[in-house]
């Protein structure tokens, strides 16, 4: 039986889904059916949809065929729509986050946080950005709404965060400690540690169902596959590549696979994670690193760090399609879509700067200058109904 914090949680869940329906109308197409970004939109199914057996307290899956549906072009969650639009950078070296404004492309504020920030990360509710300051051992919270920095809370080698789908826990990468720290998602007291043999614990995406979630080991070469509620790793392999470096996690839209990007294989592992067989391989270009969806789903942005270049992987025809390199080159690294779909931002990691590219044509509109080190940057207030952590996995 459901406890009552997680039937509270389903009724949620299920007026965001309703909200989610009815917005969705109106919101990021314009008369002749294409959405923000330039591509037509997908047809919205009329038959009423299957259902899916979630995770206890997780909000129902809005369309199992696409499970960003919720992210469509500013398509904003009644809880972030006050929210200021803003990127939000870590400067790992700097040991800063320089935010700025996308309509200007300028930078309007430095906020000082702790040691080493690598990600900016949505909470559940989305109500909370936090700032993961890996070598400061803390979390800095920033408010989105006021874009002011609270009080550090103390959290051991916080390299990455990711959030449970019920919204109970957040999950630790502690990279360097070899562990997963499933923590309570709002006063992040440790709940179960869960020590693991592979090493680097990095990024992560989760299930439809919410009931695993696949997890990349970077300095190991490995893909570890963890049980949801029973915090518990059931599934670990070795990638078959000499040195493999995995990074960035991403779900298709349709669950069937995931996209694993490897920075020294140089493109994607795609793998079945229901199976958790020996995944496949993808050629994307040199030092393959973050992974992004584009607002209509149709599309993935992969950004290869080592040459300055972006693979665009279009999952209708399962290749990819195009490449677009930057002016000059770059790193870019880590980042997000903007709210409307029609910007891409990423950091570029060595070159202290920010990039923003158009998404219809991958034309680079602006390169701004930020601290040393830039990683995981934060695009913020994004579409979606909750946050899965990371710099914005939303569903």
């Amino acid at each position: 039986m459901p406890t009552n914090r997680a039937a509270r949680l389903l009724a949620a869940g299920a007026a965001l889904t309703a909200l989610t329906l009815l917005s969705a109308c109106g919101s990021g197409a314009d008369h002749s059916g294409r959405s923000a970004r330039g591509s037509t939109a997908p047809a919205r199914p009329q038959a009423p949809r299957q259902q899916v057996d979630v995770l206890p307290g997780m909000p129902p899956v809005v369309d199992p065929k696409d499970i960003y549906a919720a992210d469509r072009p500013n398509l904003l969650s009644p809880v972030v729509k006050g929210f200021p639009s803003r990127v939000y950078v870590p400067n790992t070296n700097s040991d800063t986050v320089t935010v700025i404004d996308p309509r200007t492309y300028k930078v309007i504020e430095t906020i000082p946080v702790g040691r080493q920030p690598q990600h900016v990360v949505p909470s559940w509710d989305m109500k909370t950005l936090w700032v993961n300051n890996d070598l400061g051992n803390s979390l800095t919270p920033i408010d989105p709404r006021t874009g002011k920095a609270g009080d550090p809370v103390p959290v051991h080698d916080p390299y990455n965060l990711y959030f449970t789908p019920d919204g109970r826990y957040a999950v630790v990468m502690a990279s360097m400690d070899r562990q997963l720290v499933f923590r309570d998602a709002h006063t992040m007291k440790i709940v179960k540690t869960v020590p693991v043999s592979c090493h680097g614990v990095n990024h992560a995406d989760f299930s439809v169902d919410g009931k695993y979630f696949i997890v990349s080991c970077e300095f190991s070469g490995e893909l570890l596959k963890v049980d949801t509620a029973r915090m518990k790793v059931v599934g670990q392999q070795k990638l078959p590549y000499h040195g493999a470096m995995p990074q960035d996690v991403k779900i298709a839209p349709d669950g069937s696979r995931y996209y694993i990007a490897d920075m020294v294989a140089n493109g994607l592992w795609i793998l079945n994670g229901n199976t958790f067989e020996k995944p496949e391989f993808l050629a994307t270009g040199k030092g393959a690193h973050g992974l992004y969806i584009s607002r209509d789903s149709r599309e993935m942005y992969i950004s290869n760090r080592g040459e300055g270049t972006i693979s665009i992987f279009d999952f209708t025809r399962n290749r990819l399609t195009k490449k677009w390199r930057l002016p000059g080159g770059g790193s870019p690294d880590m980042g997000g879509v903007s709210a409307d779909g029609k910007v891409l931002w990423l950091s570029g990691r060595y070159n202290s700067e920010v990039y923003a590219i158009d998404t219809r044509t991958g034309a680079q509109l602006a390169r701004i200058r930020v601290g040393s080190g830039p990683h995981g940057l934060a695009v913020y207030p994004q579409p979606g109904r909750y946050s899965l952590g990371h710099t914005g996995i939303f569903r």
